[in-house]
């Protein structure tokens, strides 16, 4: 072989090791990077679950049934207590 042909086999050579080293760091990376989003995605669901709730206990505790029921409970528990 001519010393160019060699020169240039080196020089694809590196080229390939170089980014086949920085796909792998990225790889990596991004594994990392998805596994994170998980935790964010979790705790986001985990959020609206309890922010659903708080918004049926608000619409409860606002509307004409719930005020009722909330009047009627604390009724029968006072009726419960004094009759023990």
């Amino acid at each position: 072989m001519n010393v160019a042909e060699w020169i240039l086999v080196v020089f694809l050579s590196v080229a390939l090791l170089v980014f086949l080293i920085l796909g792998i760091i990225l790889l990596v990376k991004l594994i990392g990077i998805t596994k994170e989003a998980k935790k964010i995605i979790v705790t986001g669901q985990s959020i609206a679950e309890k922010a659903d709730d708080v918004v049926d206990n608000v619409k409860d505790m606002t509307s004409i049934g719930g005020v009722v029921k909330t009047f009627a409970n604390r009724y029968t528990n006072t009726k419960s207590k004094k009759g023990k």
